[in-house]
C-alpha cells in the first residue's frame, strides 16, 4: 500500500514517527511533495480531504465540521468521510443541493468556530451526538490520546440536553486515551455491546519473564482480543513474533482471539455473535477451573 492507504486506515492522520513505522522516508516525502498528503503546523500529517473541506465550506458559505473537523484537530476518525461534513445555518438557501458536500444544520456562535472550522468543544458534541456510537467513540479516543481533557469532555456530556444526550454520556464514560488506533476503538464499541464482556484497552499481561501487551483483555474471563491490522505483520519476523506471543498467552491459560481490520469494520454483527459464543466459552472453563474439572 502507498503512503495515502497507509493514511486512510489509521483514521485519516497520523503521526511521523508512525507513518515511517509503515512506509520509509523517501516515500513519505515524495507523497508530501505531491500532494497525496498535507502536513500542519503540529508536524501531523493527514489526507488532503482536510484541507478539501476548508474550500468546500467557503463555497456553501459553511464552516468545517463533524468528522472533517475532528480531522482537521488532528484527531482520527473511524472512516474518512467521502465528501467534507460542512455546517449550515438554518436559513442558508441553496438552488438545489450543494454537490459533494455533507449538510449539517445548526446555529453556531462566533465563540463556537476557528479558521472556519468548529472549534473542538463544539467538534466533540456533533461527533458524540450525531454520528454512530462506534463512530462517535473512535473520535473521543483519539481527542484524549491528543491530550483533550477528560475531565472536559465528561462536563460537556454531563450538560447536553435533547437528541443524542443520552449517546453522548455513554461515549464520554467509555472514552480512554488508551486505545492505540481506530480500528481498536471499534472493536472495544462492538465489546461494549457483548453481555458479560468487560475489556480494557492496551492491557500487559505478566507472568514471570513473559510480558506482552494486548489490545483489549477481559481480565475476569482470561479473554484477548487482538486487533490484527496492517501494521504488524509486514515482515515475517513480526508474524513468528506474534505467533509466540498468543502461543504462550494460550498456554497460560489466555482465551485469544484475533480480528482482521475488514470484520470489525464491515462485518460487526459476526464480530459480535463471535464474542458472544467466545463469553460463554470463557465463562464455561472458568466454571470448570473452580470444579477442578478438565475442560471438555
Amino acid at each position: 500500500m502507498d503512503v495515502s492507504d497507509w493514511l486512510r486506515d489509521l483514521g485519516g492522520v497520523a503521526r511521523r514517527g508512525t507513518l515511517l513505522r509503515l512506509v520509509v522516508r523517501g516515500e513519505l516525502d515524495r507523497a508530501l511533495s505531491a500532494g497525496l498528503v498535507v502536513r500542519d503546523s503540529r508536524g501531523i500529517y493527514a489526507l488532503p480531504e482536510a484541507d478539501a473541506a476548508v474550500r468546500a465550506a467557503a463555497r456553501v458559505g459553511g464552516v468545517v465540521g463533524l468528522t472533517s473537523a475532528a480531522l482537521r484537530h488532528g484527531w482520527a476518525v473511524a472512516m474518512v468521510p467521502p465528501e467534507p461534513c460542512v455546517i449550515v445555518s438554518r436559513g442558508r438557501k441553496f438552488r438545489g443541493r450543494p454537490h459533494g458536500v455533507r449538510l449539517l444544520v445548526a446555529e453556531l456562535g462566533s465563540d463556537e468556530v476557528r479558521d472556519g472550522t468548529t472549534v473542538e468543544q463544539v467538534t466533540l458534541e456533533h461527533c458524540l451526538r450525531h454520528l454512530p456510537f462506534a463512530e462517535a467513540l473512535t473520535v473521543a479516543d483519539s481527542a484524549l490520546r491528543e491530550g483533550f481533557p477528560s475531565t472536559e469532555l465528561a462536563d460537556l456530556a454531563g450538560r447536553a440536553e435533547g437528541p443524542g444526550s443520552r449517546q453522548m454520556r455513554r461515549v464520554a464514560q467509555a472514552s480512554d486515551a488508551r486505545a492505540a488506533n481506530p480500528f481498536e476503538s471499534f472493536l472495544r464499541a462492538i465489546c461494549l455491546d457483548v453481555p458479560g464482556l468487560e475489556v480494557e484497552p492496551q492491557v500487559v499481561i505478566r507472568d514471570g519473564g513473559f510480558v506482552a501487551r494486548v489490545d483489549l483483555a477481559d481480565r475476569r474471563l482470561r479473554l484477548v482480543l487482538e486487533a490484527d491490522s496492517f501494521e504488524w505483520h509486514g515482515k515475517r519476523s513480526a508474524l513468528a513474533s506474534d505467533a509466540r506471543r498468543y502461543n504462550r498467552l494460550v498456554v497460560l491459560g489466555w482465551l485469544v482471539l484475533r480480528f482482521s481490520y475488514e470484520d470489525v469494520m464491515f462485518h460487526p454483527d459476526d464480530v459480535r455473535q463471535t464474542l458472544s459464543d467466545a463469553v460463554a466459552l470463557a465463562e464455561l472453563l472458568r466454571k470448570q477451573a473452580s470444579r477442578g474439572k478438565p475442560a471438555a
